[in-house]
Parts: structure tokens; C-alpha cells; sequence
């Protein structure tokens, strides 16, 4: 789960996921994308998303 990853590397995967996104990247294919750069599975990479537009993390 994502309670494995610390927050400083759940906040580098969400600055990773953002920029693909403000890039043109669709949000399902940067989603995999991250996932898959980071060693996570889909669904921690959206838990970490949600994390980070809950706690407001940059680059928002």
C-alpha cells in the first residue's frame, strides 16, 4: 500500500503524475505511466493522487 512509500516519495510520484497531465498526458495513461515508473500498482498511484489534491501538494 502506500503507507509503504514516505511522503516525500508519494510527493515526487504526484509532482511526476501532475506534470504528465499539465503536459497533455490523459489521466488514465499518466496514471499507468507513473505507476509503472514508480514501482506501484494503479491503485496506489490513486491513492496517492487523492492524497495530493486533498493535502494540496505542489506543483497544484
Amino acid at each position: 500500500m502506500t503507507e509503504a512509500l514516505r511522503e516525500e516519495q508519494r510527493k515526487e510520484v504526484f509532482r511526476a503524475l501532475v506534470e504528465l497531465q499539465d503536459g497533455g498526458c490523459a489521466a488514465e495513461q499518466s496514471r499507468i505511466w507513473v505507476a509503472a515508473q514508480f514501482c506501484i500498482n494503479v491503485r496506489e498511484m490513486q491513492e496517492v493522487e487523492r492524497e495530493g489534491i486533498t493535502k494540496q501538494w505542489p506543483p497544484l
